[in-house]
C-alpha cells in the first residue's frame, strides 16, 4: 500500500508522507539517499522528487522525523487527554508516549544519535531536545513566559537524554528498566520545584533591607 498524496504534491507532503518508511529504511541503509530512494520507490513516488524534499542530508532527514514524532505525539496525546492529569503525571505520559513512537525504530534512532553526535551536529541535537521538551510542556498546559520558561526545558531536555540512553539499550518487558529510570529522575526534579517554591517563598516574606533604608530615607507623612 502506497501513501496517500495529492495529485501535486508539494515538497512538504512528499517529505510528510514518506518520512516513516525513510526510517525504516535507514535502519538498514543508514541516514543517507539510499535511505530516500528505497522509501520512494517502495511507495511510489519518484526518487527525484523525494530527494528534493530531504535536502538537508542526514541531519535534515532526522530533524523531519523527530518533527513528526512531535506530531504523532500531540495526535496520540493531545491537550485536552491531559487536562485531568496532575502536572508530574502528564510528564511522564508524554515522555512515555513519545518513547512509544521510537520503539519499533530503535536501530534508526541508534544511527540518527550517533549522527547528531558528531561535532558539527551537536547544535542541531541541542535544538531537537529543546524542541521535543517545549512540545511536551506546551502540551502539558505551560504558559510561564518568564524565566521559568527557560529553566523547565532544560531540566526536562536533560531528563529526556539521559532517559533516551537508558531506553536504547532496554531489554526488559514492557521498558520496565526506562520506566522505573523516567519516574526516578522526575520524582527528583519535583522534589527541587518544590524546595525551589519553598526557598522563593521564604524570601518573600523575608524582610527588606532596601525598603527597610529606604523608609529612613522618606518616611511616609
Amino acid at each position: 500500500m502506497t501513501i496517500d498524496l495529492p495529485a501535486d504534491p508539494t515538497l512538504d507532503e512528499i517529505r510528510a508522507g514518506l518520512i516513516p518508511h525513510v526510517v525504516a529504511n535507514a535502519a538498514f541503509d543508514g541516514w543517507n539517499a539510499a535511505a530516500v530512494d528505497a522509501a520512494a520507490r517502495a511507495q511510489g513516488v519518484d526518487p527525484d522528487l523525494a530527494r528534493l524534499a530531504f535536502p538537508g542530508g542526514a541531519a535534515g532527514m532526522i530533524d523531519s522525523w523527530f518533527a513528526h514524532v512531535d506530531e504523532e505525539m500531540t495526535r496520540r496525546l493531545p491537550a485536552e487527554a491531559l487536562a485531568a492529569m496532575k502536572i508530574r503525571e502528564r510528564i511522564t505520559a508524554l515522555v512515555e508516549t513519545r518513547l512509544s513512537i521510537l520503539t519499533p525504530d530503535r536501530e534508526a534512532l541508534r544511527r540518527a544519535l550517533a549522527v547528531l553526535a558528531m561535532p558539527q551536529n551537536l547544535p542541531l541535537g541541542a535544538r531537537l531536545g529543546w524542541r521535543a521538551a517545549d512540545a511536551m510542556w506546551r502540551l502539558a498546559g505551560d504558559t510561564a513566559t518568564d524565566f521559568n520558561h527557560y529553566t523547565k526545558r532544560m531540566t526536562l531536555s536533560a531528563v529526556y537524554a539521559s532517559t533516551m540512553a537508558v531506553f536504547m539499550d532496554d531489554a526488559s518487558d514492557d521498558l520496565a528498566e526506562t520506566r522505573a529510570f523516567l519516574a526516578r529522575r522526575i520524582d527528583n526534579v519535583m522534589r527541587f520545584e518544590k524546595a525551589k517554591a519553598g526557598l522563593k517563598e521564604r524570601a518573600a516574606r523575608r524582610p527588606s533591607l532596601s525598603r527597610f533604608v529606604g523608609r529612613l530615607r522618606y518616611p511616609a507623612v
